[in-house]
């Protein structure tokens, strides 16, 4: 068969015209959290185990145990693991011409959905590939320090940014200041804590901090201890990587210039995601890294440099965000603290067992840890979380890291539901029963 000249003319036409790869194929999407009924209070709604129910119906979790260790990683929401995969097929078939044209767009898209959400510019937020990758960023990056400097974290900070922060003791000749979060903890001690630690330590300039931490989910007012750090001349980088999607806050409340954060932990992202924050102004305070030249010296995003990644995940930003929005920061934030109120005080009476949190709300959100007194090292508590696994298949995880011993660290998450968190205070009280006699 032979064409016409005009045939092959417009072929030729068409293959020279600009290729827009095009969206992925349709999948079946799930329906998403039930709508958030009006008139109802966020605590008023966190005790409706209706509405909870049709929630946690949105995930897909192993029916073989109760899964109280979410503290990893938030499990996607259907509509947010369909979405996922629909991704990864379309990254799969449209290969680097995906990452070569749309990406970038859709990834300015996705720094403009967080900017949002937390109340700053897009041009202050720089995608990473965790809360990991985020703080030690930030942490290596500052360049404001010099020799006889000092830099100061606590028992309670994550461990790889306390690695992070030892590093610098080499990378820029600086003395490694920690101190120690009081146990048990009020506002007032903890600030009176880093006052104290700030006053006797005149040389540190830079301050990690953690929102809420990973060990024992104690929640630290993060603006008043900026405040007087910032009086003493000292820069913070706030850790939120387990805060952000689950307590409702935006940048504004911390008053911070830097800071790190995850998604693929309580806005439901696929692993592999999150973000830094450093706010307008503060960017040559930052190195560029590895001299980066991928992007302009004055772009955030010549901050990080993670080579060829899985774009997958933050293609599904939008997907989580929207989950997140349909249920609201403030509704989520209550229902975390009422199951972790529901179990707390089933056995806060119990002379042996020690509640990590305290009972001011400011203080924490669902992820706390517990003690037997007496109790306290690495086997005591792996040998705890195995008997809560074992015996009533509750998933729970040891934790290291306090200078009063190690603890059971117990994470709900939005699907748990209140007869969960039931079977953990009834498994508590003959652990504790037991082990004090």
């Amino acid at each position: 068969m032979t064409l016409s000249r005009r045939a092959m003319v417009a072929g030729l036409g068409a293959l020279a015209a600009p290729f827009v790869p095009p969206p992925p194929a349709p999948r079946p999407v799930a329906p998403g959290p039930p709508a958030v009924p009006a008139g109802r209070t966020p605590d008023q709604l966190a005790r409706d185990e209706g509405f909870w129910s049709a929630v946690a119906r949105q995930y897909r979790v192993s029916p073989d145990f109760v899964n109280l260790e979410n503290g990893y990683y938030g499990i996607m929401p259907e509509p947010v693991r369909l979405t996922y995969h629909r991704n990864v097929d379309h990254l799969n078939e449209v290969n680097s011409r995906l990452l070569r044209t749309t990406y970038k767009d859709q990834a300015d898209e996705v720094r403009q959905r967080i900017a949002t959400l937390l109340g700053v510019s897009m041009g202050e937020i720089a995608l990473t590939r965790g809360g990991t990758e985020a703080l030690q960023n930030l942490i290596a990056g500052y360049r404001r320090l010099r020799p006889g400097d000092a830099v100061m974290y606590t028992d309670l900070d994550y461990h790889s940014a306390r690695y992070a922060m030892n590093w610098l003791r080499d990378r820029r000749g600086v003395r490694v200041e920690r101190m120690v979060v009081p146990e048990p903890a009020t506002r007032q001690a903890v600030l009176d804590a880093y006052a104290k630690a700030l006053r006797d330590r005149p040389r540190v300039k830079l301050l990690l901090l953690s929102h809420m931490n990973n060990v024992t989910g104690l929640v630290l007012p993060v603006r008043e201890i900026v405040a007087m750090a910032r009086d003493r001349g000292v820069d913070v980088i706030v850790d939120a990587a387990h805060s952000w999607g689950h307590l409702d806050f935006t940048m504004d409340d911390f008053g911070a210039d830097f800071a790190g954060f995850s998604l693929h932990k309580w806005m439901g992202v696929p692993l592999g995601a999150g973000f830094l924050y450093i706010k307008k102004g503060r960017l040559p305070d930052i190195d560029l890294a590895f001299a980066d030249e991928t992007y302009p010296g004055d772009d955030i995003r010549s901050r990080v440099h993670s080579g060829t990644l899985d774009v997958a995940p933050v293609l599904t930003v939008g997907a989580a965000l929207d989950f997140h929005d349909a249920l609201g920061g403030a509704v989520k934030q209550s229902r975390l603290r009422f199951l972790r109120d529901r179990w707390v005080h089933q056995v806060r009476d119990l002379p042996n067992l020690e509640i990590l949190t305290p009972e001011d709300p400011a203080m924490y959100g669902t992820i706390t840890a517990f003690r037997v007194a007496g109790h306290i090292s690495e086997a005591d508590n792996v040998a705890i979380a195995k008997e809560l696994f074992d015996r009533h298949r509750i998933f729970t995880v040891r934790r290291g890291g306090p200078v009063k011993g190690d603890c059971v660290r117990v994470t709900p998450a939005l699907f748990t539901s209140r007869d969960d968190v039931d079977l953990l205070a009834t498994a508590l009280r003959g652990i504790a029963s037991r082990m004090r006699g």
